[in-house]
């Protein structure tokens, strides 16, 4: 009994394997009829393809067909290729593993979330530009900067009347390169140099910076400061507002305090077309004073307002220092702001004149060299 079950058991898996067998001989037969197929159809097209070129080649067309054979591997990055004729050209069809381009980048925040706030700012301790460059890597020359992760929506010039201030330079630039970095601006810094011993003119100076300024990059906010002005708050942020911005408007000389309603020197700001709209800055102004109170004129006189920050924001400290040599107060100036109204067509930057002598790019700033003329004879008393 027990040799006839085992028997009918073996039997059973004979039957199991010689059914498995057959399986898998058919399997085999039907991937062999199917690559065999393929093959034929390839090569029948390739011998069209040849046939083809040649009918081409005796007169009657001048086209080729083409034919594509992807002769890549299986999950690999390769070409597609075209047959024409008996040649294998590469194909115009774009490749599945492609880089895709770079998303655009993100405005960038109005309060930029790096900024510090109340800064510590001090002349005591020595400053060299080596220094100011090794602090500052990411600034190209020509003191350039844009920020890598957004897209700021001013593109800033900032215009700095200069003349025998080289040390006060190199402080302005040791704070206000980390400062103008944390807002995320995307600046240019110009050095608007004077030459010669003539009477100075700021204003003439920093409508020359607004003109050269422009040849260098399509600026739309322009930044005007003195050069021994630093801000004492990094959220102070140096970018162009819907009305025109005074900037420096709690100096430490002044105590702190705005010293009257109508004053806009030390640090302005105008978008280009606030500062066409009032024909740019006074070209007469000869000497200290005066061509502050002219701008704040034009604006008003424009039917703009100057904007201002909260004074807790806009203090500023002074690098101490004497009365620059042919810098003397100007006494024509009280007779001239009178006169702002009559005068701020005529002249501005629609009438500057100037002599370009040399622009040079530094690591950390553009200088302008200019000369601007000298002022016109004073009337004789009598």
């Amino acid at each position: 009994m027990t040799r006839l079950m085992l028997g009918r058991t073996l039997e059973r898996i004979c039957k199991g394997v010689l059914l498995l067998c057959l399986l898998h001989f058919l399997i085999m037969m039907i991937l062999y009829f199917d690559v065999y197929s393929q093959r034929f159809d390839l090569f029948s097209r390739f011998n069209n393809g040849r046939n083809g070129s040649r009918n081409n080649g005796s007169g009657t067309g001048s086209g080729h067909h083409y034919y594509y054979f992807n002769l890549s591997r299986p999950n690999a990055t390769s070409a597609t290729y075209l047959a024409a004729g008996e040649q294998l050209v590469p194909s115009l069809q774009p490749e599945n593993n492609q880089t895709p381009s770079p998303k655009p980048l993100p405005p960038c925040p109005e309060n930029p979330p790096g900024l510090v706030g109340r800064l510590l700012i001090e002349f005591s301790s020595q400053m060299t530009m080596e220094r100011v460059q090794k602090e500052n890597p990411n600034v190209t020359d020509g003191g350039r900067y844009k920020p890598p992760d957004c897209r700021p929506r001013w593109k800033v010039a900032i215009i700095i009347p200069f003349r025998h201030r080289e040390n006060h330079l190199k402080y302005w630039l040791h704070y206000l390169h980390p400062i103008l970095r944390r807002q995320k601006i995307d600046y240019g810094i110009y050095i608007i140099n004077q030459l010669g011993e003539d009477t100075f003119n700021r204003a003439k100076l920093l409508n020359v910076g607004y003109t050269e300024a422009l040849k260098d990059a399509e600026y739309d906010c322009f930044i005007f400061s003195d050069v021994d002005l630093i801000p004492m708050d990094d959220r102070n942020l140096y970018h162009c507002y819907d009305q025109p911005r005074h900037f420096a408007i709690a100096m430490d000389k002044f105590g702190f305090r705005l010293p009257y309603a109508g004053y806009f020197g030390g640090v302005s700001g105008l978008s280009k077309k606030q500062f066409l709209k009032i024909n740019g800055f006074p070209n007469e102004y000869w000497g200290w004073g005066g061509e502050d109170d002219d701008i704040y004129n034009r604006i008003t006189l424009n039917g703009m307002k100057v904007s201002r920050p909260d004074v807790r924001i806009g203090r500023y400290r002074m690098i101490k220092h004497e009365r620059d040599k042919h810098n003397e107060p100007n006494p024509q100036r009280f007779n001239k702001i009178q006169n702002t109204k009559n005068t701020m067509k005529k002249d501005g930057i629609s009438s500057l004149t100037y002599k370009l002598v040399q622009v040079k790019k530094f690591p950390m700033y553009t200088n302008i060299s200019v000369e601007i003329g000298k002022p016109p004879p004073r009337p004789i008393k009598g």
